[in-house]
């Protein structure tokens, strides 16, 4: 399993509850597209994950910003994500963002709205915040294999109930 999280937005933990915390401690991978805030949101989320893979968002301290990449990609579950909080020209830079980057998945933040968008050439997902919803609900995002091997997608609120699903094959 893959859990993915985005727009922390604490002084001083996770802020992770209920199915959210569960996802974060069992998945194979989890990825964060940023702004923890503060070092010490980043720590805390790191000491709940065996592999962590994060970026930092534009809400982080200076030294979140100096541990954490702009942008990165990651390749888990027979899939390559590519990771940012925000790209700018929309759900156009975002999909461009993907393809130079050879991604299946775009992960994104900012916005704390969880949102799933198909282009032509890559899904875009933005898990929303499971902590600072600010107007939204709160999410976010859990990736399981299927036996074909495709990987099913599912945004969730913190206690695990779905808000939506979607799909991504491996190119």
């Amino acid at each position: 399993m893959i859990a993915i999280f985005s727009d922390t937005h604490s002084r001083q933990d996770h802020e992770l509850e209920g199915a959210a915390l569960t996802a974060a401690r069992e998945a194979d991978v989890v990825v964060h597209a940023g702004d923890f805030t503060s070092e010490a949101a980043l720590e805390a989320f790191q000491g709940e994950c065996d592999r962590f893979f994060a970026v930092h968002g534009n809400a982080d301290s200076a030294a979140v910003r100096e541990r954490l990449p702009t942008a990165r990609v990651v390749e888990a579950g027979g899939i390559r994500i590519a990771v940012t909080h925000r790209q700018d020209g929309g759900e156009t830079g975002l999909a461009m963002f993907g393809r130079s980057r050879g991604a299946d998945l775009v992960v994104f933040g900012h916005s704390h709205r969880p949102t799933v968008v198909e282009t032509a050439d890559v899904t875009l997902l933005n898990p929303g915040s499971h902590a600072d919803p600010r107007g939204n609900r709160p999410g976010f995002a859990v990736l399981e294999e299927r036996d074909d091997g495709a990987l099913e997608g599912t945004i969730r609120q913190p206690d695990g109930t779905p808000i939506e699903s979607f799909e991504i094959r491996p190119v």
